[in-house]
């Protein structure tokens, strides 16, 4: 599929610095200085969707076991916030790790020629540097989480390495994008509540699909410059049977998140067992919206669609905390 947008439009992009899929007007690109704005491009600060589709897993999982323990405690309540900064950070690291593996890439595909490193705004050497930056800084967080949730931290950058890899061995790059994602539903669930069941497993498994379900949409706006060079997606895998496809992943992702509800809360309150369940259902009615809005032809209506994936995990974050004061 050919970017629609004209080629000049595209060149500038290159000249200015901002990235083509860049939120417009973004605060990096119009109040960062001038200095910080390559790291903070690669780093995806101008495209904040990254950030919560990483950071939602991590509030159900805290949010699941607050629930369980029918109270919000200060330390809930830092979890949450430190899971907020460090999923900015490991996002930024994350993004970094994969726009340094993927540079030559970049450089063939319209829409991520324009990024810090194939447009040379920035050396590999600097990109490295930031990233273990971020990397320490998320550190420091995390072992204030305690020694179950650091423990689960290091395990979570095996597929964080992993992933900028898959899409060159396998034809399902996004179910290493949902292991690597969603590890923050095991991480923030351990924190709050000291070990692991199979509730936050079911929660994890939930969002797995759930990125699924987000992430072949996104990849619909690269699906001929990836077969152009070689680069494997669901979305070339689905074609037109994307729809088809999103619908099972839809389906999965609810009923694993209701069971993740269930097993959890099961033996405790019957109205936090329901409106916890009202998560599942809000979350599955907001990607059937998407569903029925789904042009896979069209990569602003791919991009919108996708981006909207934020609202869908903050309305099961939403029931799920009202779940804990009932």
């Amino acid at each position: 599929m050919t970017d629609k947008r004209q080629a000049p439009d595209l060149q500038d992009e290159v000249l200015t610095g901002q990235v083509a899929d860049a939120v417009k007007d973004n605060w990096v690109d119009t109040r960062a200085p001038a200095w910080t704005r390559p790291y903070l491009r690669l780093s995806r600060a101008d495209r904040p969707i990254g950030t919560w589709l990483l950071l939602l897993p991590c509030w159900w999982g805290a949010l699941l076991a607050a629930s369980v323990a029918q109270e919000l405690t200060l330390r809930t309540v830092w979890i949450m916030v430190g899971c907020a900064f460090g999923a900015w950070l490991m996002r930024g690291a994350g993004c970094t790790w994969n726009d340094i593996t993927d540079r030559k890439f970049d450089a063939q595909v319209a829409r991520t020629k324009s990024r810090p490193l194939p447009s040379g705004q920035i050396t590999t050497k600097q990109a490295a540097l930031w990233m273990a930056i971020q990397c320490l800084i998320a550190f420091c967080i995390l072992i204030s989480f305690g020694q179950l949730a650091i423990v689960l931290g290091f395990v979570s950058l095996i597929p964080v390495a992993v992933y900028p890899f898959a899409k060159r061995f396998t034809w399902w790059p996004q179910v290493f994008l949902g292991l690597a994602f969603n590890w923050g539903a095991l991480l923030a669930y351990a924190a709050v509540a000291g070990d692991l069941s199979a509730a936050p497993v079911f929660l994890y498994l939930s969002g797995i699909a759930w990125t699924l379900f987000y992430d072949t949409i996104y990849a619909h706006q690269d699906k001929d410059d990836d077969a152009l060079i070689g680069i494997k997606s669901t979305a070339r895998l689905f074609g037109i049977g994307t729809a088809r496809w999103l619908k099972r992943f839809l389906i999965i992702s609810i009923i694993l998140f209701a069971a993740a509800v269930i097993e959890a809360l099961i033996t405790g309150s019957m109205l936090s067992l329901i409106l916890a369940l009202g998560g599942a259902w809000a979350m599955g009615w907001h990607m059937t919206w998407q569903l029925s809005k789904l042009d896979i032809d069209n990569p602003d209506n791919c991009l919108m669609l996708f981006r909207s994936n934020r609202n869908a995990g903050l309305l099961a974050a939403l029931f799920l905390a009202i779940s804990v004061f009932v």
